[in-house]
This record gives C-alpha cells, structure tokens and sequence, in this order.
C-alpha cells in the first residue's frame, strides 16, 4: 500500500485516540478540555508534514506515460466494449453552412397593444379569493 495514503487513513483513529486521551485525563482532573483544540491543531499539523514527507520520497512519473489524445489510444485493457471511437457530438437534425441565414418572420414577438386582462379581480363577487 501507498505510504501516503496509509497516512491519510491513520488521520481518523489518531484524532480519536487524542480525544480518548484527552477525556481520560479530563477525568483524573490532570488536564483541561481547552487543551484539546491545541492538541488537534498539533496533531494535524504533524500529520500533513508526513504526508508531504512522503510524497516528496516519491519519484515522479515518467515523461510521456500517459498518450496525448485519449481518442487515438484505444479502449483501456479489459475493457467489454470495443466499439467504435469517438467522433465528437453531433447534433440531429441540424445542419450548418458557412453563410448565416436571414430571419424567417420580421414580425414583432410581443403584442404592439395592450389588451385588458380576461378577468378582472376588481368586480369579482369573491374580491378575488
């Protein structure tokens, strides 16, 4: 397993055990429960140091490891389908020229008049409930 990411994992159980500890001692009367936040903040700290100890350890991948275009390499290894590749999106039904088309209708979407509305709540016998 990974280093780093045993380190990652061991952060939960070592926050609980320092609460555990804390609590123990909180209960003989040795410490305070504002000692814990200090604690947590340490503990933390101490535990990204490793984890960035670690990471610098390991080497970098090698150059040119992964392909250019994820199109052109092919299904992954063990893959059940093997179908054909990607072609990009292609929208149905529509087709594009290089000229831009005129508008279909030069008529204006929203009404040129105001019309009265269908029910006036003014007259209403209700008051419009």
């Amino acid at each position: 397993m990974n280093r780093y990411i045993l380190i990652h994992r061991l952060t939960g159980p070592a926050i609980l055990l320092l609460l555990g500890t804390v609590a123990l001692l909180h209960q003989a009367h040795v410490v305070r429960w504002t000692i814990f936040v200090p604690l947590l903040l340490i503990l933390i700290g101490v535990i990204k140091l490793a984890e960035r100890a670690v990471l610098a350890g390991q080497p970098l991948p090698p150059v040119g490891q992964y392909p250019a275009d994820p199109n052109q390499a092919g299904p992954y290894a063990g893959s059940p389908y093997a179908g054909a590749q990607y072609q990009g999106w292609q929208y149905p039904g529509t087709q594009y020229s290089a000229t831009p088309q005129p508008a279909a209708s030069t008529q204006a979407v929203a009404p040129t008049s105001i019309e009265s509305p269908a029910h006036d709540f003014g007259n209403d016998p209700e008051g419009g409930k």
